[in-house]
C-alpha cells in the first residue's frame, strides 16, 4: 500500500471498458519537490464513485497499490506496462478552519506565569 498527497488536476468521466469491468481516471498534481509530478491513477469498478463531489483544485491524499502486467502484442513484442490503483481518496485538511489552525480561538489572554518562575538563577537556593 502507497499513499501520495498532492492537488487533483484532471477528473474524468467513468469510462465502461467491457460488460464487467468500468474504470475511472484522475491525475493529482505531486508537488512536495522542486519539479512537481502530474501523476496518473485509475479507479476501478465500485471505486469509481470515490470521486463523486470532488473537484480539480482538492488537495486529497490517496491510498494505492502498484500493479503491473505482462501484454504480448500480436507481432511477438512484449510489452509491460504499469497502473496505480486507487482504494481510497480522502480530502485533506477536511473539517479545520479555512485559514488553518492558526485561525482557531484559542482564548483571549495567556497563561499567567508566576513571578518564581522568572527570578535568575543567582536568586536560586539550590546547591546544584
Amino acid at each position: 500500500m502507497f499513499k501520495l498527497q498532492g492537488t487533483l488536476k484532471v477528473i474524468k468521466d467513468t469510462q465502461q471498458i467491457t460488460d464487467t469491468f468500468s474504470k475511472r481516471e484522475f491525475v493529482v498534481t505531486e508537488s512536495s519537490s522542486m519539479y512537481p509530478q502530474d501523476v496518473l491513477f485509475q479507479a476501478t469498478q465500485d471505486k469509481c464513485n470515490m470521486l463523486d463531489g470532488m473537484s480539480q483544485g482538492d488537495t486529497v491524499e490517496v491510498s494505492f497499490n502498484i500493479r503491473g502486467r505482462e501484454w504480448t502484442s500480436p507481432q511477438g513484442e512484449v510489452k509491460y506496462f504499469n497502473s496505480l490503483d486507487a482504494w481510497r481518496i480522502e480530502r485533506v485538511n477536511q473539517g479545520m478552519p479555512q485559514g488553518g489552525p492558526s485561525d482557531m480561538d484559542f482564548g483571549s489572554s495567556a497563561p499567567e506565569i508566576p513571578s518564581s518562575a522568572t527570578e535568575t538563577a543567582d536568586d536560586d537556593d539550590l546547591p546544584f
